[in-house]
């Protein structure tokens, strides 16, 4: 220390000593480390075995650069604070760390240094517990994962083969092995819930009754529009894509386009998901947030001609003038003409072929609406519904 300095005065070079010391030891004597009842973590289980719990989860950092940012800190301190008082109010804390490891930031990074992804990952891994120990966060580092462990990726491997073979039924409100469903359609005790076939289940053949038992499992094949980025082999989220439809990492040119893809039945929890709700110890505001979020309609689903919609006001049908179709809709394609007609004028068309576009039936009724004449409107991209026309007088 300078002799300028005065003894004992806090600088960063004192701060570090200190610092350093501390997490040292807290190392050496495994001060955050959380003994199992059982098994080779054990060690001391005797010590907080009648302690409450207290299970403490961060975000895993995602190690495809080289360390933590600055937004990283800003929630590990607040859960170590949080950790910290509970410890000392007596609890028995687990609070671990894991990294996520998978997906397209590693791979652009690997590509971008030239290294294999497992290198440079490993080594960002190493970086950024180097950094979190330095911060000092109380993580029992023996329980550090990464998502690209074999160790760990089996299990998400294991829980899909678990909602593929499961269906939700809505009577007991709970899923259950689809081996039972197909058990009881074969008793005929129970009828399918969707059957897109006009015979029962006995009369079905073996393929047909496969496609029936898919449109229950909780997990299925589905074909839906996905901002599909070539130039990284991959399908973007909307907030991975530029206002100039290209890719946010490398500046890919990104297509919309149809794709078959694993999706989840999530929406047959629904009902499920908003009655748990009320068992939560969260806040009224929280629990509101989760209830927007998952968005339950009450309405009616009614037929324009070939067309379904769903609306909450079925009171409104009987001033419907109009009816649009969204640019990715399959009939799009069957009623978009080829070309503009001859007299259409240039204004419109921008030199443009036609562009999906608004379709109006010349009856509004909920049903039975089965002739269709086409309006270009240049230069729009309607959503899918129906609507109401406003006076504009």
């Amino acid at each position: 220390m300078s002799d300028t300095v005065p003894a004992h005065r806090y600088t960063p070079e004192l701060a570090q000593q200190i610092e350093l010391a501390w997490q040292d030891r807290w190392e050496a004597e495994g001060t955050f480390r959380t003994p199992n009842p059982t098994g080779p973590l054990s060690d001391g289980f005797e010590r907080v075995a009648d302690r409450p719990k207290a299970f403490l989860m961060d975000m895993f950092p995602y190690p495809s650069g080289a360390g933590l940012h600055v937004g990283h800190p800003l929630g590990y301190l607040g859960t170590d604070v949080t950790s910290r008082f509970l410890r000392m109010d007596g609890h028995n804390v687990l609070h671990p760390m894991g990294f996520d490891a998978f997906g397209l930031p590693a791979e652009q990074y690997a590509v971008q240094t030239g290294q294999h992804p497992r290198v440079t990952t490993e080594a960002n891994i190493a970086a950024i517990s180097a950094q979190l120990r330095r911060l000092g966060v109380d993580h029992d580092t023996r329980r550090t994962f990464a998502t690209i462990d074999p160790g760990y990726y089996k299990w998400t491997q294991w829980i899909f083969t678990q909602i593929f073979g499961a269906w939700f039924d809505t009577v007991a409100g709970k899923a259950r092995p689809i081996a039972e469903l197909v058990a009881e359609l074969d008793a005929g005790t129970r009828e399918p819930d969707t059957n897109p076939f006009d015979r029962p289940w006995a009369e079905l053949t073996e393929v047909e009754r496969r496609q029936v038992v898919d449109l229950h499992r909780l997990a299925y094949l589905n074909q839906a529009p996905v901002n599909w980025c070539p130039g990284l082999g991959t399908v973007l989220s909307n907030e991975e894509v530029t206002a100039d439809g290209r890719s946010e990492r490398g500046n890919f040119p990104v297509f919309r386009r149809p794709l078959t893809q694993w999706m989840m039945r999530i929406t047959a929890y629904s009902e499920r998901l908003l009655t748990d709700l009320d068992r939560l110890d969260w806040s009224d505001s929280l629990k509101q947030m989760q209830r927007n979020w998952i968005g339950r309609s009450t309405g009616a689903r009614v037929r324009f001609g070939d067309i379904e919609v769903f609306t909450t006001r079925p009171d409104t049908l009987f001033g419907a003038t109009y009816l649009v179709l969204a640019p990715e809709h399959p009939l799009v394609e069957a009623l978009t003409a080829d070309a503009w007609p001859a007299d259409a004028d240039p204004r419109w068309t921008a030199g443009r072929p036609p562009r999906p576009r608004p379709w109006r039936p010349t009856s509004c009724r909920p049903r039975g609406a089965r002739s269709w004449t086409a309006r270009p409107r240049a230069g729009r991209r309607p959503a899918s519904g129906w609507g109401r026309r406003r006076s504009t007088r």
